[in-house]
């Protein structure tokens, strides 16, 4: 038995069209907002749309936020394994899945997607700023003007 979904408030809906990955959109809100949400979500809507995990990166400021997205991303993508379909179609539609797109095929597809993150060499790339501009710089340190043997400065 499906239940019944009411109807999304103004900040809901903000919030679905803001993981639309057919958007460009900028995240910017107070702590406990529901930005990591937001973003999840739209990783989760970018996988649903066959967008290969290798070629998604989430940046976040801090370790503990990316260390969150990661662990509530798997956490739904491992819940959506085991749901049964009316229970699955109904997420998929609060996430702002269109209800006429949830074939078999594509609840099937919804299902995988918790392996193929797993399987994605170098998994998926959630990480920080920092450790994002740090490994760019590791990568092109001479286009970048830096000694190709620097090393970070510790929080000292």
């Amino acid at each position: 038995m499906i239940k019944t979904i009411s109807p999304p408030d103004d900040a809901t809906l903000a919030q679905i069209r803001a993981a639309d990955p057919a958007s460009s959109t900028w995240v910017s809100a107070n702590a406990g907002s529901g930005k990591t949400r937001v973003l999840t979500d739209r990783v989760a809507r970018l996988l649903l749309k066959e967008v290969p995990p290798q070629r998604i990166l989430c940046l976040t400021y801090t370790k503990a936020g990316a260390s969150h997205m990661q662990i509530q991303l798997f956490e739904r993508l491992g819940s959506w394994a085991m749901l049964e379909d009316a229970e699955l179609s109904r997420q998929l539609v609060e996430l702002g899945e269109d209800p006429n797109d949830l074939s078999p095929e594509f609840l099937r597809r919804a299902r995988t997607l918790f392996a193929q993150a797993l399987e994605t060499p170098g998994g998926l790339k959630i990480q920080t700023i920092h450790s994002f501009c740090a490994a760019l710089l590791r990568r092109f340190p001479l286009e970048a003007g830096v000694s190709p043997g620097f090393q970070e400065i510790d929080e000292r």
